[in-house]
């Protein structure tokens, strides 16, 4: 069960951003034939494939979290300790948890109001709120991956160990 768990942990991420840019190319690909060969088009389609990118982002931006592959200046680091580093890491977590915690917080005040009025997307019909539930669902992988990203910086900083600086998001 463990091993389930570290799989999942590992690849959350990468296999949801994976089905959701197969959503985007399926159903950009079908538009076009549809449109270019049947001269019909679907007012599905576009919401589908714009629905699909904004929820890939925002796996992408907890996947960048997680390896800490986030645009950052780090000459200053490289002269610290080990200790030094760790610290600014950890520093840099809290910081972005704080700003997390209140993006999280004010981002579900548009998914009650869709919920309690009732919205509806034009073209799929349903729920609104399935699709602003995107940036609550970001935030919320964002700190979890913060936590991990804290709790292994906090034990680096015990030990005295080089704190992790990141890997790639592409390999």
């Amino acid at each position: 069960m463990k091993k389930y768990f570290s799989s999942i942990d590992n690849n959350l991420e990468r296999w949801l951003s994976l089905v959701f840019y197969m959503m985007i190319a399926v159903t950009i690909i079908t538009e076009v034939i549809r449109r270019f060969v049947f001269s019909y088009s679907s007012i599905w389609g576009e919401e589908v494939a714009r629905y699909s990118f904004i929820y890939m982002a925002w796996l992408g931006a907890s996947l960048g979290v997680k390896n800490r592959a986030h645009i950052r200046i780090d000459i200053i680091l490289n002269f610290l300790p080990n200790r030094g580093q760790s610290i600014v890491y950890l520093f840099s977590d809290f910081l972005t948890i704080i700003l997390a915690v209140i993006a999280l917080y004010f981002s579900m005040g548009s998914v009650l109001t869709s919920i309690e009025f009732g919205s509806v997307t034009h073209g799929l019909r349903i729920g609104q709120y399935w699709f602003l539930m995107a940036v609550p669902i970001g935030f919320t992988l964002i700190i979890i991956r913060l936590l991990q990203s804290m709790t292994r910086d906090f034990r680096d900083l015990c030990t005295g160990n080089k704190p992790f600086s990141g890997n790639s998001l592409i390999d």
